[in-house]
C-alpha cells in the first residue's frame, strides 16, 4: 500500500479524547480506508468523507462499555468495524476479528500487521460449529449492523462465556427492534437487555447500544463429541 491521499486528513477533537496517545494510529487506518475502502468494497463510496464521524469515533466509543483486560470478538468484522479501533483505543484487550468472506480477512490481516496491532484475524461464520470450538468464548462480543436483534442473538451469544456480554452497535430504532425481538433474545440465552447510549459527553452523535448479557448454554455439543474450549487468555470460561 502507498499513503497518499486527495487531501490532508483532519483530525476532530474527539478523536483525541478516545484514542489518546494512539491517535496517529487510528488517522492511519483511516488514512487506508479512505484509499482503499470503497475499491475494495469495504465501505460505500460516500462513507469516504465522513469515516470519523459515522464509523471510526462511533466504533471506539463503544469501549467505555467494556471491562479492562476483557476478551473480544467483532463478529461479521468487515472493514474491521468495531473491532479495529477498539483494538487502537485499548491496547489491553485481547480481540478477535471474525470475518467470513477471504478478500476481507485479508484487508483485516493487512490492517492489523501495517498498524501493529495485538488482534487476531479468523475467518469464518459465528454460527459455525467449527469456528465456535475454535474461537472458544469471550467476555464480550461485538456486532455492527450485523443482523435483526433476534436472529444476532442466536449467532453471537454462544460465543460469550456465561455472564458475558454481546453489544450491538444499532440506529434509532433501536428500542424497537428489543420489542419486536425480545422474546427470541431470551429463548436464545439473554438477560439484561438494555438500550444504551455511548460518547454522549464527547460525540455530537452518540451510538446506540444494545447489551444483552448470556446466561445459559446455547450451544450443546452433541452426543459423543467432546467439549471443546479456547486456547488464548481468558476464553473458555
Amino acid at each position: 500500500m502507498t499513503d497518499s491521499a486527495d487531501h490532508e486528513i483532519v483530525v476532530p477533537t474527539p478523536a483525541h479524547d478516545l484514542f489518546g496517545d494512539r491517535v496517529e494510529l487510528a488517522t492511519q487506518y483511516v488514512t487506508m480506508l479512505r484509499l482503499y475502502g470503497s475499491q475494495r468494497g469495504l465501505i460505500g463510496p460516500r462513507e469516504v468523507d465522513r469515516l470519523w464521524d459515522r464509523h471510526i469515533l462511533n466504533a471506539a466509543a463503544i469501549a467505555e462499555l467494556i471491562p479492562a483486560g476483557s476478551s473480544v470478538v467483532d463478529v461479521g468484522s468487515g472493514a474491521g468495524l468495531p473491532g479495529v479501533p477498539l483494538a487502537i483505543a485499548r491496547p489491553d484487550l485481547d480481540i478477535v476479528l471474525l470475518e467470513p468472506m477471504a478478500r476481507r480477512v485479508a484487508w483485516l490481516e493487512e490492517v492489523t500487521t501495517r498498524l501493529g496491532l495485538q488482534a487476531s484475524v479468523v475467518r469464518g461464520r459465528a454460527e459455525e460449529r467449527s469456528v465456535r470450538e475454535q474461537c472458544g468464548r469471550f467476555d464480550v462480543v461485538t456486532g455492527r449492523a450485523l443482523a435483526p436483534l433476534g436472529k444476532l442473538s442466536g449467532w453471537c451469544l454462544p460465543l460469550a462465556r456465561p455472564g458475558g456480554v454481546v453489544l450491538a452497535m444499532k440506529g434509532a430504532s433501536a428500542a424497537d427492534e428489543v420489542s419486536r425481538d425480545e422474546g427470541v433474545m431470551r429463548a436464545n440465552g439473554a438477560r439484561d437487555i438494555r438500550v444504551v447510549q455511548c460518547g454522549s459527553e464527547g460525540l455530537a452523535d452518540p451510538v446506540t447500544v444494545v447489551s444483552m448479557r448470556r446466561t445459559k448454554s446455547v450451544s450443546k455439543p452433541r452426543r459423543g463429541s467432546r467439549a471443546t474450549t479456547g486456547t488464548r487468555g481468558r476464553r473458555g470460561k
